[in-house]
């Protein structure tokens, strides 16, 4: 059983992590387009329908994973898009096309696809799969509320310091040591 303050925590992160994804998705519809068709997994009929769909989809988990009723079928179908993202990310990783735009975030936040990339939605999987997981009924307390709040500020500022050193630190000290 997942105690109700870590359930939480991880509750109000993915929250947060899907409906930035789908925002800046949502804010270049054609160039998230564009990213899709660049993976070469669809039919090409197929890719503007999908550059629809995913941040629909991304935007149900984030309102559905708020209801208490609905948030084991939002942990299943965001379990479900990070298991797609991390396929896409590593066929293409084996195919050899390493230059390839995430699309994590939309055209804002252009990066490179990369291997931590399937190892981060990975784990990401694990940590939203529990919160589809039965959750104890203690009732929270208002120490709780601080520790909710606290928790989620500290698991999206190590999100966004991680995601900024594997992202675009490690990249960059590669270039400088003349490697990939």
């Amino acid at each position: 059983m997942l105690d109700p303050g870590i359930g939480f925590v991880l509750t109000v992160g993915f929250v947060l992590l899907f409906a930035h994804a789908a925002a800046g998705k949502w804010r270049s519809v054609s160039e998230f387009s564009a990213v899709l068709a660049n993976y070469r997994l669809l039919p090409a009929r197929l890719v503007g329908a999908c550059a629809l769909l995913v941040p629909a989809l991304e935007s149900v988990v984030a309102l559905l994973l708020l209801a208490p009723a609905t948030r084991p079928a939002a942990a299943t179908l965001g379990v479900a898009l990070l298991l797609a993202y991390a396929t896409a990310i590593a066929v293409n990783l084996r195919r050899g096309r390493f230059d390839l735009d995430c699309g994590c975030a939309g055209p804002a936040d252009r990066r490179p696809i990369a291997g931590w990339m399937v190892w981060r939605n990975l784990l990401l999987v694990a940590a939203l799969a529990s919160v589809a997981a039965r959750w104890s009924p203690r009732e929270l307390g208002w120490t709780d509320l601080l520790t909710v709040a606290g928790g989620v500020a500290v698991l999206a500022l190590l999100y966004v310091a991680v995601d900024r050193l594997l992202g675009q630190v490690l990249p960059r000290a590669a270039v400088l040591r003349g490697a990939r």
